[in-house]
């Protein structure tokens, strides 16, 4: 299932994107798509909802696209988790998952602006495939377990502002990524059924439509199941937290590419997972 919220911020509503292109209203079902829902056996119910033709279509032409989870209660995130990308930073691939956080806040819509700091000179971006938890998972057994507790999938940017990140941060990284809109997140919430294989997926992102990004999840240094496992021996992930499982070579941090500047346009797309495009404006 390709699971939206169409509306303005704070006015979106709940639609069911189906396979045959038909969009259809998830109100009757759930008044939001949120961790309270997915943790309650919310899937199951759309399922039976679409079993059973209660799901009524409707027109969504020309209405915004929100984030496809709302209010998660953390942005928890993976750094370096692509060994090429951590060359193109100067490190070593980790040996352990290298973990940090972003604001909750920063989630916004896949296509909503994206605004540069004042004061910033090395705004980033960086395609990512988001884990979206759909059941608790606190000390799991197995990675295999892991994947248990995952609801779904979606496009995420993992917009950061270098100089912020690591040049006045004091070895913290989430000053750097917690910015206002630095987590454009969409379109859709792709439920993990449809997702045949997470270690399968092509990643690639374009500024002004020059590439940037093209790799595979293949090339991760730590798969979405080792992520969500050694993650559980840490923390508690609960149903709507958002993990971003971090980002391949090709970002400006590299020093081949110009950082972002006020008009420039962002593109990324991950397979199976639609695409999202940000218009770059100064705050």
């Amino acid at each position: 299932m390709r699971l939206m919220r169409i509306g303005e911020p704070g006015l979106e509503r709940p639609v069911l994107l189906g396979a045959d292109g038909v969009h259809r209203d998830l109100s009757g079902v759930t008044r939001e798509l949120d961790g309270s829902f997915l943790g309650d056996g919310g899937l199951d119910r759309i399922r039976r909802a679409l079993d059973s033709g209660d799901l009524p279509e409707i027109d969504v032409t020309g209405q915004r696209i929100g984030a496809p989870v709302a209010r998660p209660s953390v942005v928890l995130c993976i750094g370096m988790n692509y060994a090429a990308h951590a060359a193109e930073s100067g490190s070593a691939p980790p040996t352990a998952p290298v973990m940090f956080y972003k604001a909750p806040n920063t989630i916004v819509g896949p296509d909503d602006d994206v605004l540069i700091p004042r004061g910033s000179a090395k705004t980033d971006w960086e395609v990512e495939l988001a884990v979206v938890i759909g059941s608790r998972a606190r000390y799991l057994d197995s990675p295999e377990q892991a994947l248990r507790c995952v609801a779904g999938y979606a496009i995420s940017n993992d917009v950061s502002e270098r100089a912020f990140q690591l040049e006045s941060s004091g070895g913290q990284w989430s000053k750097g990524k917690s910015c206002e809109t630095f987590n454009p997140l969409g379109p859709w919430l792709v439920t993990a059924e449809e997702v045949a294989d997470p270690q399968s997926l092509r990643l690639r992102s374009w500024v002004n439509d020059e590439p940037r990004q093209d790799s595979s999840t293949a090339d991760m240094v730590f798969s979405v199941a080792e992520l969500v496992w050694q993650l559980s021996q840490v923390t508690v992930l609960e149903p709507g937290d958002i993990l971003n499982t971090g980002t391949p070579e090709g970002v400006a941090l590299s020093g081949r590419f110009a950082y972002l500047a006020p008009g420039d346009v962002l593109r990324l797309s991950i397979d199976g997972l639609g695409s999202q495009t940000q218009r770059l404006r100064s705050a």
